[in-house]
């Protein structure tokens, strides 16, 4: 779960890790810079969000490495406990027109 500047995103990736410099790059360009990431064990994503979680899952192809779960921020943030979820992951990207 990505906590953006516009709320709450869950993601899938097939990236090993949330510091991917790749997954990084990929998501600035969707305009996700800067952001809190929680991990959420797969079983308790597919759990929550039953077979919607099968349907994404089945549309991965090798040449994907990311898609989202769960555009809607209001359920997302609401669906899974704080207890559920690992400790934050802060990435703080700089905004392209930052000057020091």
């Amino acid at each position: 779960m990505l906590i953006t500047g516009s709320g709450p995103v869950v993601i899938l990736t097939s990236y090993d890790s949330l510091e991917h410099q790749e997954l990084l790059e990929r998501l600035a360009n969707k305009g996700i810079p800067k952001f809190m990431a929680y991990e959420i064990p797969l079983a308790l994503a597919e759990e929550r969000y039953g077979g919607y979680f099968n349907t994404v899952v089945n549309e991965f192809t090798e040449s994907d490495d990311l898609r989202v779960l769960d555009y809607n921020g209001h359920r997302a943030f609401n669906l899974f406990r704080f207890d559920e979820l690992t400790a934050a992951l802060m990435h703080e990207g700089l905004p392209e027109n930052y000057h020091h």
